[in-house]
């Protein structure tokens, strides 16, 4: 499963787990992406998009053609 938001563009950084002693290794931090289905009224259908929970919240609270337009987006841009 591909850790990259549609909307957003959120993917995975890089970083250090650092121990106690200052050892480093490489660690991933992901971002919070869960799957979520939305009903789109005008294509009157439901659509399944990866997105981050960030997005979500944003989606909520304008609506999912609003947001993609806002972002310069088309619904075909994250099917």
């Amino acid at each position: 499963m591909s850790k990259i938001c549609k909307i957003t563009g959120k993917r995975p950084k890089t970083g250090n787990n650092v121990s106690k002693a200052n050892n480093k290794t490489k660690r991933k931090q992901y971002p919070n992406i869960q799957k979520k289905r939305y009903f789109v009224p005008e294509l009157k259908r439901t659509v399944t998009l990866k997105i981050s929970a960030n997005a979500i919240k944003t989606i909520d609270k304008y609506g999912l053609l609003s947001y993609l337009n806002k972002k310069g987006m088309s619904l075909a841009d994250v099917m």
